[in-house]
């Protein structure tokens, strides 16, 4: 009877949690329900499951509807039915096409019709007509004993009761975006689509006893399986599995041979080990599909880093799959791959965010686009985003919302109302997503287990999720992207077209061993490269001294919020420095952690004190791993093993503020660590860029540039990009390209960087000037691309027209005539050249903060030292580079914004941690606590005096800021003659020779 429910997975549509919608069945004394969410199969496999732990019969189906047009309900009968349901959604979502309003399926799928849609005698055997109780007066007349078998009871079930009714016309609302009064009964489900009585059916269709029967009989005839604990990834590379163990162990051996020689026992006898373990729990297709996927980057020149858990296998290690060296780091396989997991491993494989997409194609066209898919997610309401669209459907203006997202007004009616039921839709789902990295590959074809949508990547996108995914057996392998790979890649191309040299980016050992890139790191001298750029890594790697990359590796985990926000990173570094100066908490303690001083740095340290210390086994220090990375769903079997943690610390006589303790410092962890590998891999990436900007550190700084990525904006990295000594040139027409270039050491920008310069203008100038040659004056470039005076405007702003020996104002004259001349002229090189119109012109003067204040507007900075622009003496502040010398004491200090970090503290107050640099380019580092943070808020980027105190933590200086206050620029005409003579140097000549201009 209940073949029509709906969970909140009908987007903006059903109330119903999955398990709520099971278990409201049970309360109702209901034995079988099916799910039919509008187009959409999404928690099919939960409600599977939560129908088998409360002893009800689950039925897969789905309500089919264009838009807001209810068409028709499909059941699967069995699991082909199904796979035919959720090719068909498939196909018409994808093609984002209207759904037939008859549907042709075999005898596996049931479809059943709204009555007076089409007629009795016209349906197929696998065709009926779903009455709803309200419905049964219009069966007066029908021929029902001509066809007594084709009449159902459809009882639509979407909401709970009249709150949550209330709730699915908001939802509606929010879906349709119109306010509530705008609403019409279309647009919403009917108040009775509830969870009634069985006796209340019975009773409304007493006349039609035969048609109770038939739907008793339909929910009979439909099953549903599912094997929750078998593996469906692909089962087989090669032609069989035995062929897959063979050819994995030869990849293998082959590798141990390129990584370690002919005469390493103990990496031998690791190899043949991992081996057999990974043929025992069957996963040599899974190595080898990874080891296939690294092969095809390898021969398109595309640079990867496998990270996480995987690097702490050997094999990966010798398949070339991660750089991370497992026996150098003592990293124990079991944490990736042992008997107790609950799930099978998983590696993370970082390419470029250039050659990601065609890696994932390669993905999909060689392991069979019905076999592949990209792992769905879905985005949920929380609360600000709630509150503000239900303040759009109440009709509240702009002002009233903002307020609600701060103190409601106690008295008022309506925001009580939206504060009420924001509450209630808080972590409802909004809409399918995709997964950050995560590719499904199935051994049957994934639709055997879920819809494919098709969203703006073109990429297929499974309605199931990661979760949903591992609890059926599909296990995602995640292809990910990053700029800091962009960065070493696009490095390495410049110094073979720059300096004609090649670099082995992999001799990681030669890069560990390397004096400079060693002093790079003690100094902190890390801009750009990946993951230790950042002021709280920089002072983290000033404070251990860090030149080695084991230390490095310890760096990149104990930066995390669960180490740092835990009071347990300042302990490390002082242990770190003082390993004769502290107690260990415990005796058992020691023993474990002595490598970490104590201290819980990875998610390993936490399952060895969960096993070893309190005497949980390894499928449940499995659980804590998994809550600790954020890959856990529920929280009632983390409690429960805390309880038993708890417990069996009890047992074994531990004092309780050690057990509190020991748990707390696990439980800070959830969501934030790493594995030890997993840090391992970033201190290679890291290894890789540090090397990289050590040796050709303009090419680097190019790099980072042109990939626009990192911890700062495009004005700091432009900043580094001049300290390392190279002459950077504004965009022109004659040398830049849409990205930024180096030729020797002058750097042009790249005209990408211009604000509204179209890139079909930018594309066509450089063609054209490839094709035919520089431009010679304006009027050539007018006519060669016929740009509009808007982009002429751009153009000329940013001083691209600069090699005419004019000025700004005289070209913005010359080109809006030229330009309108020029409007219908056919573009290209003409045959004869034409003399450029030469005009008269009054003397147009420019005033020498003019070309400082268009970098500004166009460009969101200047290409000059920023500090020549503020409205101040300089002389009056310390350097940066001085202040260790004051410590203790007062200074006074003028600092340019370039990144802030806020920070809660135990009051729940805000402080800041605001980094500048200083008029020389030095680092500030600043502390605002919380009553100088409200007092003298840092608002935006700009300059800053500030009075503080100089204080120091492990050899590392800030200022603890007791006043600050915002500085202004100087007037345009204010001190002519000093800045035209400052920023001369930045500029190249009106008329550049070869020798002071070269182009790239």
């Amino acid at each position: 009877m209940y073949l029509n429910c709906k969970t909140w997975f009908s987007f903006l549509y059903g109330t119903f949690r999955t398990e709520e919608l099971v278990k409201t069945a049970v309360e109702m004394g209901v034995n079988t329900i099916a799910l039919t969410n509008i187009n959409s199969t999404c928690d099919i496999w939960d409600f599977v499951d939560y129908c088998r732990q409360h002893a009800v019969k689950p039925v897969a189906g789905a309500e089919i509807r264009n838009e807001a047009l209810f068409l028709y309900i499909l059941l699967a009968r069995n699991n082909n039915g199904f796979k035919q349901i959720n090719a068909f959604i498939s196909q018409h979502l994808q093609n984002k096409s209207c759904f037939p309003l008859r549907p042709v399926f075999d005898e596996n799928v049931l479809i059943i019709y709204p009555i007076n849609s089409i007629e009795p005698a016209a349906l197929q055997s696998n065709e009926l007509i779903g009455v709803q109780p309200a419905e049964v007066n219009k069966l007066y007349n029908k021929a029902t004993n001509g066809f007594p078998t084709k009449y159902v009871i459809r009882q639509p079930v979407t909401f709970q009761n009249k709150t949550m009714f209330n709730v699915h016309r908001l939802l509606r609302a929010i879906d349709k975006n119109i306010i509530l009064s705008k609403q019409e009964a279309k647009d919403y489900a009917q108040p009775f689509e509830t969870f009634v009585s069985p006796a209340s059916l019975v009773e409304a269709f007493s006349r039609y006893p035969s048609i109770l029967t038939n739907t008793l009989q339909v929910l009979d005839s439909c099953t549903i399986d599912m094997d929750f604990g078998s593996d469906k990834t692909k089962q087989v590379y090669s032609a069989s599995k035995a062929d897959d163990r063979i050819l994995l162990e030869k990849l293998a051996i082959d590798g141990l041979k390129r990584r370690y020689g002919t005469r390493n026992k103990k990496a031998t006898d690791r190899v043949v080990k991992e081996l057999k373990i990974i043929d025992n729990l069957g996963f040599n297709a899974y190595f080898l599909i990874t080891c296939d996927i690294i092969r095809y980057a390898q021969s398109r020149g595309f640079y990867h880093v496998g990270r996480g858990s995987g690097g702490n296998s050997i094999v990966a290690f010798c398949l070339q799959i991660t750089d991370v060296d497992p026996i150098e780091l003592d990293l124990y396989f079991e944490r990736f791959l042992n008997p107790h997991r609950a799930t099978p491993p998983d590696f993370d494989i970082d390419f470029s965010w250039k050659d990601r997409d065609e890696m994932t194609d390669y993905i999909f066209k060689r392991y069979g686009r019905d076999h592949v898919c990209l792992l769905g997610s879905y985005v949920t309401f929380q609360r600000r985003a709630v509150i503000r669209e239900l303040g759009k459907v109440f009709g509240l203006p702009k002002e009233e919302i903002d307020q609600l997202d701060g103190t409601p007004l106690q008295d008022n009616k309506i925001q009580k109302q939206i504060l009420h039921y924001g509450n209630l839709i808080k972590d409802f789902p909004n809409h399918l997503s995709v997964h950050a990295g995560g590719i499904l590959i199935s051994d049957e074809p994934v639709h055997q287990y879920t819809v494919t949508e098709l969203p703006p990547k073109g990429f297929y996108t499974s309605q199931i999720d990661m979760f949903i995914a591992e609890k059926i057996g599909l296990f995602k392998l995640d292809v990910l992207s990053q700029r800091g790979l962009g960065h070493i890649k696009e490095t390495l191309d410049l110094v073979r077209e720059n300096k004609n040299l090649s670099i082995d980016i992999h001799a990681i050992e030669k890069f560990k061993a390397d004096d400079k890139v060693a002093a790079q790191i003690r100094n902190a001298d890390t801009i750009g490269c990946f993951y230790i750029e950042s002021p709280g890594m920089r002072q983290l790697l000033k404070k251990l001294r860090c030149d080695d990359y084991v230390t490095l590796v310890a760096a990149s985990s104990i930066i995390r919020p669960g180490v740092s926000q835990s009071g347990m990173m300042k302990q490390y570094i002082y242990r770190f420095h003082n390993p004769d100066k502290f107690e260990y908490l415990h005796p058992k303690m020691e023993e474990l952690l002595k490598e970490t001083y104590g201290v819980m740095v990875f998610q390993e340290d936490v399952i060895k004190v969960a096993h070893h210390f309190a005497g949980l086994d390894m499928a449940e220090a499995d659980v804590l791993r998994r809550a600790m990375s954020g890959k856990y769903r529920g929280r009632k079997q983390f409690e429960e093993i805390r309880d038993k943690f708890f417990r069996l610390c009890k047992e074994r006589d531990y004092p309780d503020q050690i057990s509190g303790e020991v748990w707390r410092q696990i439980e800070s962890f959830a969501g934030y660590s790493f594995s030890k590998a997993h840090s391992a891999s970033f201190a290679v990436e890291s290894y890789q860029s540090l090397f990289l900007k050590t040796y050709y550190p303009m090419e680097f700084m190019v790099a980072v540039i042109n990939n626009f990525g990192g911890f700062y904006t495009r004005e700091l990295y432009f900043h580094e990009l001049k300290k390392t000594g190279a002459t950077i040139y504004l965009p022109c027409v004659n040398a830049a390209c849409l990205l930024t270039s180096i030729k020797g050491t002058s750097v042009y920008m790249g005209f990408i960087h211009v604000q509204g310069l179209e890139q079909g203008l930018i594309a066509k100038l450089v063609d054209e000037r490839i094709a035919y040659g520089a431009y010679e004056h304006l009027q050539d470039f007018i006519e060669r691309t016929n740009a509009g005076i808007e982009q002429l405007n751009l153009l000329i702003r940013i001083g691209a027209f600069r090699f005419t020996g004019k000025n700004k104002k005289e070209l913005l004259w010359e080109a809006n005539f030229l330009q309108k001349k020029n409007v219908g002229h056919s573009t290209g090189k003409t045959l004869f050249k034409e003399a450029p119109v030469h005009f008269s012109l009054p003397v147009l003067s420019q005033k020498p903060l003019d070309d400082a204040i268009d970098e500004i507007e166009l460009l969101g900075f200047p290409l000059c030292n920023v500090f020549e622009l503020v409205d101040e003496t300089l002389d009056k502040y310390i350097p940066a580079r001085n202040i260790e010398t004051y410590l203790g004491r007062q200074v006074l200090v003028l600092g340019y914004l370039v990144t802030s970090k806020p920070v809660h503290t135990v009051k729940n107050e805000t402080m800041f941690f605001h980094t500048f640099i200083d008029a020389a380019g030095d680092w500030l580092d600043t502390v605002f606590f919380p009553q100088v943070a409200s007092r003298y808020p840092v608002n935006g980027k700009g300059f800053y005096r500030m009075k503080g105190r100089v204080v120091a933590e492990f050899g590392v200086f800030s200022i603890d800021v007791e006043h600050c206050s915002r500085i202004g620029i100087k007037d345009r005409s204010q001190q002519a003659n000093e800045f035209l003579q400052t920023n001369q140097a930045l500029r190249e000549p009106a008329n550049p020779t070869p020798e002071n201009d070269p182009a790239p």
